[in-house]
């Protein structure tokens, strides 16, 4: 798995905080494949939603521009990687600007640039950045992984047929338990 990366996306505290019944074994366990991507010498990249201040990239965004001002700025407590899955120092952490990992970001120079062809998917939501992520990447011929139980959204239903239905049709699907064992 040498060229593979490990996506942590959009894992950030106000999202986190803003996800209903969001199970509480979530950001542990996702943790868990953070390690163990570490000590497989298995990349993580962190995908974080930011603006400048003021918003100018989202007046043309119907979903971005309703956003409260200051939202997901530099100053904004909410916009930080979630404690449990900060980034260490050398880690890559890339802004985008829209739903997809891709969209207005340097993710794809960062990805080809560490020769990467292989991309395990983590993130909130399931139905937004893994989603978007996966479609794009599937179309820039990224080989994929989802991480069902690393991922999360606020419709449980979605996120079920998300993973059960849609993603293993372009990705494998497969659980954070069971990748890490793939890595021993």
């Amino acid at each position: 798995m040498t060229n593979s990366a490990l996506l942590v996306m959009d894992v950030q505290k106000g999202i986190v905080d803003r996800v209903p019944d969001l199970d509480p074994d979530y950001t542990p366990r996702l943790a868990r494949a953070v390690a163990a991507a570490r000590t497989a010498g298995v990349p993580v990249v962190h995908v974080v939603i930011g603006f400048r201040r003021g918003h100018p990239e989202t007046r043309s965004s119907q979903v971005f521009s309703a956003l409260p001002d200051g939202a997901f700025t530099d100053d904004d407590p909410g916009a930080v990687i979630h404690p449990d899955v900060a980034p260490r120092p050398g880690e890559s952490v890339v802004t985008k600007k829209r739903v997809s990992a891709f969209a207005g970001s340097d993710l794809d120079l960062v990805l080809r640039g560490g020769g990467i062809d292989r991309l395990v998917l983590t993130g909130l939501a399931t139905s937004g950045v893994v989603l978007s992520t996966l479609r794009q990447a599937a179309d820039l011929d990224f080989r994929l992984t989802v991480l069902s139980d690393g991922c999360g959204d606020a419709d449980a239903e979605v996120h079920r047929v998300l993973t059960e239905k849609v993603f293993p049709r372009q990705a494998e699907v497969t659980t954070v338990d069971a990748w890490i064992s793939e890595l021993g």
